[in-house]
């Protein structure tokens, strides 16, 4: 006799015993081995400006930001502005950019890359010399998403102890993660080794030194988008930076804005939780 099966059983078979044998290794792997937890979410920081003189919307909030010590904005019911700049290397502005600074008697935070305080360490002393905060933004500048804690901590280690070596002073604790890459765990890390992290809620593009925007594109973004309690990024390589600075800072002093320090942010109360 001749046993006849359809195909419908056989397809119906086989994914029961996918489905046995996935749960069976499944359970085994339970049974013998710890977990793997979850990876972590990783982001790139970005900014949707809907209004102006209004708030961006952040894709990550400031209630999620906050438990680490995280930020990018200050108190918005204060015309506080807060300045920093990242130096990843120096391309002949920065002194300028300091000269504006102190004309204005304004602070600014410079997030500095380890090769930058080993090839400009002259410029590192006058920053802290005027006052200004000098943040961690990494040694090599890479991609922290992709590194493991202990790389993590040594990137920011070899900043803070160059830094160090350097001033004669400890390093302001504040981080800034390169091309705005970074994880949940990022955050804990940084937040763990005593750093805040800083992004930021007023910027331009005005990084590519051979694409410098002119000032009045430059004016046309920076204005329109200045609010309450917003920390601007300006990358100190930018010659359209030294330029304009002076103006641009006379500008925000007449619509009535001051200059704070970073150090400020930490005053803001946590969102009550829920």
């Amino acid at each position: 006799m001749t046993l006849r099966i359809s195909k419908k059983f056989l397809k119906r078979s086989a994914a029961v015993f996918l489905c046995i044998a996935v749960g069976g290794a499944a359970l085994l792997c339970w049974h013998n081995a710890t977990p793997v937890a979850v990876a972590a979410s990783n982001y790139e920081w970005g900014l949707s400006f809907q209004e102006k003189n209004q708030p961006p919307v952040p894709n990550l909030s400031a209630e999620k930001l906050r438990p680490y010590d995280a930020f990018y904005c200050g108190d918005s019911t204060q015309k506080r502005l807060y300045l920093t700049f990242d130096a990843g290397y120096e391309n002949g502005n920065t002194a300028l950019i300091m000269d504006a600074l102190k004309k204005h008697n304004a602070p600014g935070t410079f997030f500095v890359v380890g090769t930058y305080i080993k090839e400009c360490p002259d410029l590192v002393k006058r920053m802290v010399d005027e006052g200004h905060a000098v943040g961690n933004h990494t040694y090599h500048h890479p991609n922290m998403t992709q590194k493991s804690k202990e790389d993590f901590q040594e990137e920011l280690n070899s900043v803070s102890t160059l830094f160090e070596e350097t001033t004669g002073k400890a390093i302001s604790p504040f981080y800034r993660p390169p091309e705005g890459k970074f994880s949940d765990e990022n955050l804990q890390w940084a937040q763990e080794m005593g750093y805040s992290t800083i992004f930021w809620s007023l910027a331009h593009v005005d990084w590519d030194p051979d694409n410098q925007p002119s000032k009045e594109k430059a004016f046309s973004k920076l204005i329109p988008r200045t609010y309450n309690g917003a920390i601007v990024l300006l990358h100190a390589t930018s010659s359209t930076n030294a330029t304009i600075l002076d103006e641009l800072l006379t500008e925000w002093e007449e619509m009535g804005y001051t200059f704070g320090t970073l150090s400020e942010l930490s005053a803001i109360p946590k969102a009550p939780t829920v």
